[in-house]
């Protein structure tokens, strides 16, 4: 097991080598000079000059990036051109809101998921079954923003039962910040859930037509027992693989929800700085996202062989 989780340790070497040299090629792609956008249009040919001078922006792009990604394997992602600070402490101060909205959207999706899935699957083609499947399937189907905004119509607008965007820190207020947070985990969390219910579903159908599920029933074992120990356990391999897709995704889609509810978090640190060209934060927060997504996998992965003792990685 340690010696698999070493090799997928260093397998994120190469994967962050392939996602930095498309987002840096993209970022230099992109019309537009960094200089010129600092300095303002009434900044001289000069003084731009000086800047992409102190910047490294005029040596060539393969020097710009084997300097900048040696650096980023340090953690060192260099500084932000407008906030004035280093990327790594910019990110640190936006990552609370982007992992708490990313941790509570996963729970709410599980604790309905999965619930759901097993009641459709063991009530399969019933009414309740359909009723089920037509709610998670409006769930995948209606956009994330479009609901966010319908959720804030409904409960700030309309009842003002709830703030309608903003964010407040766990540690000032935790009764104001689960206030807060509750319409974007609603938002983030019932998309989620609608994909993961039919998966658990679709898996329990599977794993109840097996024979051992028949002989558990044949040996006088209640449903309960049948269901939850036996059959839902042989079908958390794909579930759990979804759980994580599903949270590393929420970071992707964090980006959406937090620019709908005005959440200070990574996402929206990210669209402000596509918008004035902010390359090192861009950079970094991409890297970032990519190395959390392939750590979730791993996780994953590794909790695969306390589901399924069938499991082992040692042979590997």
């Amino acid at each position: 097991m340690i010696a698999y989780i070493v090799r997928r340790l260093l397998l994120l070497i190469p994967v962050l080598l392939i996602v930095g040299v498309v987002v840096f090629t993209l970022m230099h792609l992109t019309p537009g000079d960094p200089a010129s956008v600092m300095l303002g249009r009434e900044a001289t040919p000069e003084q731009k000059d000086a800047l992409r001078e102190r910047l490294g922006l005029n040596e060539p792009i393969p020097v710009q990036f084997v300097n900048w990604f040696g650096s980023a394997l340090r953690l060192d992602f260099g500084d932000s051109l407008f906030i004035g600070k280093p990327v790594t402490q910019a990110l640190l101060d936006r990552a609370e809101p982007t992992g708490l909205l990313a941790l509570y959207s996963i729970t709410l999706a599980v604790l309905i998921a999965i619930p759901a899935g097993v009641i459709a699957a063991v009530r399969a083609n019933s009414p309740l079954d359909r009723l089920l499947m037509v709610v998670s399937i409006s769930g995948v189907a209606i956009p994330s923003f479009f609901f966010g905004i319908l959720l804030i119509l409904l409960f700030a607008v309309v009842l003002g039962w709830l703030p309608s965007g903003g964010y407040v820190d766990i540690g000032d207020d935790p009764v104001e910040h689960f206030r807060y947070m509750l319409l974007p985990t609603l938002t983030l969390g019932f998309s989620a859930a609608g994909l993961l219910a039919r998966l658990v579903r679709s898996a329990m159908l599977d794993v109840l037509n097996e024979d051992y599920v028949r002989t558990a029933y044949s040996k006088g074992l209640v449903e309960r027992h049948v269901v939850i120990g036996h059959a839902f356990r042989n079908a958390m391999i794909p579930v759990l693989t979804v759980i994580g897709i599903s949270l590393a995704g929420m970071l992707g889609g964090a980006v959406v929800i937090e620019t709908v509810f005005n959440i200070p978090g990574l996402g929206r640190l990210l669209v402000q700085s596509v918008t004035r060209r902010d390359i090192p934060v861009v950079q970094g927060a991409v890297m970032t996202v990519a190395a959390i997504e392939v750590l979730v996998m791993l996780l994953i992965d590794v909790l695969y062989v306390f589901v399924d003792p069938r499991i082992r990685y040692g042979a590997d």
